[in-house]
């Protein structure tokens, strides 16, 4: 995620939400800007972790790019959330009270039973300090990965997902299962005003696909069924704008998924892939492209 004030974001995901500080480099370079499409890019970026799971967060110290429009809704095409699981909805959310994160959602909903696979779960949707949605989960015994379910007395325990609005699901699944080989492992039909006061959206009924790769989080889509208003991603959102949000995929070869993408169609942001020469960055190569509803896609292959 791109973030305006690093001391401030960091300060945010570690004192409210219990990340801890992995790494904190500053980055610039030919590498940097044929990555990221961003002439003259400097970054600070910063790796947060939670459970077994990683953020990066980067503030461009050069040049600085755009706010997230104040308007953002969750139908609109460039949101995205992760979603950090909670072993208790109750006390989470009265962290975040305390803490006056602005809300997202009406308050946390509990997802009804009648939908078998979403029935019981727990969700609520608020904004990190720059304006980024974030979801905490909570998911009953019968459902969500083993390791939520651990006795544990934290209470933010990892990210389960990153969620994604798509246009049409069927078109994104050719790119993510299809071309990066993640396998559908859910899928619901999401409607009611539990969904509607989650989305803070009058009338939401979304067809929701749940993704994964053989480890880490996973990739939700979101298809709004109704309303069908939500707007596309700007053609000139850039990696320094603050709405800029990119998933991560790590691969042992990132060179090798340059042909299949090109078959794809993904927009490339970065020329193709990209060597990185310092070795801070954390990973050997890297390539940024876009799906066909705008989302930035990071295929990394790690030192």
């Amino acid at each position: 995620m791109t973030v305006a004030d690093m001391d401030r974001s960091v300060d945010f995901y570690t004192r409210v939400l219990t990340f801890e500080k992995r790494s904190d480099v500053e980055l610039a370079g030919d590498d940097i800007e044929h990555l990221y499409g961003v002439f003259g890019a400097r970054v600070r970026m910063v790796r947060l972790q939670l459970g077994e799971e990683q953020i990066e967060l980067t503030e461009f110290l050069a040049p600085r790019g755009r706010p997230i429009p104040a308007d953002s809704r969750s139908n609109d095409r460039w949101f995205q959330h992760i979603a950090i699981v909670v072993s208790d909805m109750d006390r989470a959310y009265q962290i975040l009270r305390r803490n006056k994160v602005e809300f997202a959602s009406s308050g946390p909903q509990r997802l009804p039973d009648w939908n078998p696979n979403a029935g019981g779960i727990k969700a609520f949707y608020f904004k990190d300090p720059d304006g980024h949605p974030v979801e905490i989960i909570y998911f009953p015994a019968d459902k969500g990965l083993a390791k939520w379910h651990q006795e544990t007395d934290k209470t933010f325990l990892g990210i389960d997902h990153t969620a994604i609005v798509v246009a049409d699901t069927d078109a994104s699944l050719r790119l993510y299962r299809d071309t990066l080989g993640f396998k559908i492992a859910g899928e619901s039909d999401n409607y009611g005003t539990e969904q509607e006061h989650l989305n803070l959206i009058h009338g939401a009924h979304l067809r929701i696909t749940s993704l994964r790769a053989a480890e880490g989080p996973g990739v939700e889509f979101l298809q709004y069924l109704s309303p069908s208003d939500g707007r596309m991603a700007p053609v000139d959102e850039h990696a320094n704008d603050i709405v800029y949000r990119a998933t991560v995929i790590e691969t042992d070869d990132a060179s090798t998924t340059v042909p299949a993408l090109r078959e794809a169609r993904a927009g490339f942001i970065s020329p193709g892939v990209v060597l990185f020469q310092q070795s801070s960055v954390g990973y050997q190569a890297g390539i940024l492209v876009r799906d066909p509803d705008g989302h930035a896609i990071e295929v990394v292959s790690a030192r």
